[in-house]
């Protein structure tokens, strides 16, 4: 039984709007805390790829949806990654210019 198209499309919209969104929260921590000695690297790391791979497979199949929201995915998680790979000084300075209010 094949499943309704509308419902499928509002449960893949929402799909997406829980991914793209998800990485939010975390950048924000970082950005207001400054900290991610916490986090993982190789967790960031892999992510990073997925969301590339997914980005690119997105691109080859021309479906925007895949390619908006792997792409946002993307940069969310790249920037989690960088600030966690870069130092001290360094990322309080981005976060700095990101959340000058702190």
């Amino acid at each position: 039984m094949a499943a309704d198209s509308s419902w499928a499309t509002w449960i893949g919209a929402g799909a997406a709007i829980c991914s793209t969104t998800s990485f939010l929260p975390q950048a924000w921590k970082v950005i207001r805390e400054r900290r991610t000695r916490d986090l993982s690297v190789g967790m960031y790391s892999v992510t990073l790829v997925g969301f590339a791979l997914w980005t690119a497979y997105g691109v080859m199949l021309d479906q925007w949806p895949l390619i908006v929201t792997n792409a946002i995915c993307l940069v969310l998680s790249g920037f989690i990654l960088m600030m966690t790979l870069l130092p001290r000084a360094e990322k309080e300075k981005v976060a700095e210019t990101l959340d000058p209010m702190r």
